[in-house]
This record gives C-alpha cells, sequence and structure tokens, in this order.
C-alpha cells in the first residue's frame, strides 16, 4: 500500500500518550514515521575507546503510521485522510474531509 504520509509534512498524534501533538516529519519508514519533538528514546551504549564511559545516547523511535494524521488546516489544526485523485494523467493527494482539496 502506498505511504500516504511523506516527509515534510505536519501530521498530529491520534492516539497514545502523545495524543494531540502535531510536528513536522522527519523521515517514513516502513515501521513508521519520525516526527519531530515526538519518540525520543534512549539507547545504552556500551564502553569503547571513543566513549570510555559508555552512557546513554538520545535516538528517535518511530511513530507507527496508523497513529498520526494530516494536518489538512493549520491554523484550526484539523486533521484529514488523504486519497488520490488522478487528472489529465497527474496523480495528486486530495484531503478527504475537505472536500477532495488537493495537497502540495
Amino acid at each position: 500500500m502506498a505511504q500516504r504520509i511523506k516527509k515534510d509534512d505536519l501530521v498530529k498524534i491520534v492516539s497514545g500518550a502523545n495524543k494531540g501533538t502535531t510536528g513536522k516529519v522527519l523521515a517514513v519508514a516502513p515501521k513508521g514515521v519520525l516526527v519531530e519533538g515526538v519518540g525520543l528514546g534512549h539507547r545504552h551504549v556500551k564502553p569503547s575507546q571513543l566513549n570510555p564511559r559508555g552512557g546513554k545516547k538520545d535516538i528517535h523511535v518511530p511513530v507507527p503510521l496508523h497513529k498520526v494524521a494530516l494536518v489538512v488546516d493549520e491554523k484550526s489544526g484539523k486533521t484529514s485522510r488523504i486519497g488520490y485523485k488522478v487528472t489529465a494523467g497527474v496523480k495528486a493527494r486530495v484531503a478527504r474531509q475537505a472536500k477532495n482539496k488537493e495537497i502540495k
């Protein structure tokens, strides 16, 4: 299935601990999307020659795709599902809740 959320889109988290948070998509992966400021975690690092003490390293953890929705109107924060529409041989993303308004 096509990934309907793309890099640099503005998305809103619709469920989970970070519900209601909006942010820009940094990357899209098969497991989910990396959202700016959401899903920060820690990874424990073993001591090495470069880092003799070891410790914790901050990492981004992907948010599953079913937990995010595209923000159509930035002022009101309205979200929408995404569909596709083909006109004159050009495929474009459209926002379903905004009466099939075309997305950049």
